[in-house]
């Protein structure tokens, strides 16, 4: 998973307030159980040793009103009186809520909650343009429009001559849009990165883009028989296309991903060349930022494992007495997978949730990685470092 709308929690220093809160109930009663729920998340906070500052700004975001429709749950952190990241969640929390005061960002429910949701480019399109929407952990918003010709596009039913040649016409101008769409849904997949494409709206039309694609970016597409990009076209259908091609994907790249692990954990012997396990490995990775992918299976009794941190992503230790060889004096405690997620958001690795439904312990312990080059390939690379 892409997890880069996460960066503006770790470009300032800790401690951290991270709170998870249920807010899928919505009746009469609402605003006084908000307000109930805000009140009970400060006092924990409160008890853990959360300052005044920051505790008012919890409160403050937990009762603002109105919230997003069909908001399953809250995700708040914040940090010195601000609140720096506020996502709703789309599913609900398991428990009514989960608050921490921290030295960094409690982040591995997220991966449940929100950033199991692969990033989805949806084109709306018909025979005149398409519009493109991006949707994100965050929610969805507009990601450019396509207009090709808009005329002639419009057949008939004459089998004139000059109807004909018309309807020749009318053909080349649905190919033309098709391939003006196919050629700006490559270059919006690029610049976003998304995960995903889901292709929705006039059949033929949609048909027409999806054989255009580059055979890499054909490869993420998908289409939907429902939705559309008229105005006012129901999207509920869609929305579920969407979901469905979601979990899909995430079943099919967890799948693929776990095979590259096995594969690159076996090939290498006591010493595996492409893949690390286990957290005293792992942080080693991390502080040489080898890290490609982080594999997460959060039950896994690593993910809890305490592990010592500074202020930078790669001042990450075993020990706390092993930070003074990272430059950081005043190491403070932190989970493993809070630690290593932070490592891997900042040096752009992706992560993966790896589900229960995966039933073999791979990674051992709950916690692994694909490496971003062989050790012995580093090994080489400071041989020849200049002294």
């Amino acid at each position: 998973m892409q997890l880069a709308f996460l960066t503006s929690l770790f470009d300032r220093p800790g401690p951290w307030a991270s709170v998870y809160l249920d807010t899928s109930r919505i009746d009469e009663s609402t605003k006084d159980r908000r307000a109930l729920q805000a009140k009970e998340v400060c006092g924990e906070l409160r008890a853990q040793g959360c300052d005044p500052e920051t505790e008012r700004a919890v409160f403050q975001a937990l009762t603002d009103e109105p919230r997003p429709p069909g908001e399953a749950g809250r995700a708040v952190f914040a940090a010195h009186g601000e609140v720096v990241l506020d996502p709703p969640l789309g599913v609900r929390p398991q428990a009514p809520s989960l608050v921490t005061w921290s030295a960094l960002p409690h982040l591995s429910p997220l991966l449940d909650l929100a950033a199991q949701e692969p990033v989805c480019l949806v084109a709306y399109i018909d025979r005149t343009g398409a519009d493109l929407e991006l949707r994100t952990p965050l929610g969805g918003r507009p990601a450019g429009s396509v207009e090709g010709r808009t005329w002639p596009v419009h057949r008939t039913a004459s089998a004139d001559w000059s109807e004909r040649h018309f309807q020749l016409s009318v053909e080349n101008t649905w190919e033309q849009n098709a391939a003006e769409i196919a050629e700006a849904l490559a270059a919006c997949e690029h610049e976003t990165g998304a995960d995903l494409i889901v292709l929705a709206g006039d059949p033929r039309e949609r048909r027409s883009v999806h054989e255009r694609l580059a055979p890499d970016v054909r490869a993420l597409a998908v289409e939907s028989d429902h939705g559309g990009r008229a105005a006012g076209a129901s999207r509920r259908l869609l929305d579920q296309d969407v979901e469905a091609a979601r979990r899909d994907h995430l079943r099919r790249t967890a799948a693929s991903e776990l095979d590259r692990f096995r594969a690159a954990r076996s090939s290498g012997g006591a010493r595996p060349e492409g893949a690390a396990e286990g957290v005293p490995a792992l942080v080693e990775a991390a502080r040489e930022h080898r890290i490609a992918e982080l594999l997460i299976r959060t039950e896994g009794p690593d993910a809890h494992r305490e592990v010592w941190v500074g202020a930078e992503p790669d001042q990450i230790a075993v020990r706390r007495n092993e930070t003074q060889y990272l430059g950081e004096t005043e190491p403070m405690p932190a989970r493993a997978d809070d630690a290593l997620i932070r490592s891997a958001v900042m040096t752009g690795a992706d992560v993966l949730r790896v589900r229960p439904e995966f039933e073999d312990e791979v990674p051992v312990g709950g916690l692994g990685a694909l490496l971003r080059w062989p050790y012995e390939e580093r090994e080489r690379e400071r041989e020849v470092e200049p002294a």
